[in-house]
């Protein structure tokens, strides 16, 4: 199954996606910029992206559980399981039973009071903006732009927006961000590197 099938989570009132509550540096009609990043803002299954590995698919079950702190052990139970089944969209290998039963156990008992690591983001579009992709990118490239340099994060938004088009490549990203090719290889990390791809493969998929 090429697409995810939400209708669970929907019907289940399961959140997953929540705005920062952080205070922003400047608010528009399409969203927020934080000029130091945010690292409130929790977005799960909401760009082409799957799970991929053991670690992603603990963080997102882990995410799941502190967004949604009323569930019982028998609900969270369900929703891990119904992540977990490769033909509803959301991950790309097979998980076997033991393992996820140790995940589940080991994410129900972590303490909620400590939010899931998260992504520095600096740039938060609200839902429904009707914005296209290439709007978006170029809201991207203008507001980084700003900056004195480009940092990972604003490499890691641009990546997330070419993803929902095409290939990522160091050439799309510096043209987004408006910088030379050498500057996004000076300040992209090796697990960016990785991420991007990873998210090569999926579009390759």
């Amino acid at each position: 199954m090429s697409h995810r099938n939400l209708k669970y989570l929907n019907q289940n009132r399961v959140i997953y996606r929540k705005y920062s509550s952080d205070t922003p540096t400047s608010t528009y009609n399409w969203g927020w910029h934080y000029e130091e990043g945010t690292y409130d803002y929790y977005s799960l299954f909401n760009t082409k992206a799957k799970i991929n590995s053991y670690k992603s698919l603990k963080w997102h079950l882990l995410t799941l559980w502190y967004l949604n702190p009323k569930l019982t052990m028998d609900e969270f139970r369900n929703l891990s399981e119904y992540i977990c089944y490769e033909n509803n969209g959301f991950i790309t290998f097979e998980v076997p039973e033991q393992i996820l039963n140790n995940m589940i156990y080991e994410v129900y008992m972590e303490d909620l009071d400590r939010p899931p690591k998260n992504r520095l983001r600096k740039i938060v579009f609200k839902d429904g903006t009707g914005l296209s992709t290439s709007e978006k990118l170029s809201i991207v490239g203008t507001i980084a732009g700003k900056g004195k340099s480009i940092k990972e994060d604003d490499i890691y938004d641009a990546m997330l927006y070419i993803h929902e088009q095409s290939k990522i490549t160091i050439a799309k990203l510096a043209e987004v961000l408006k910088c030379s090719q050498r500057t996004i290889h000076r300040n992209m990390g090796e697990e960016l590197k990785r991420e991007k791809e990873l998210l090569n493969r999926q579009n390759e998929n």
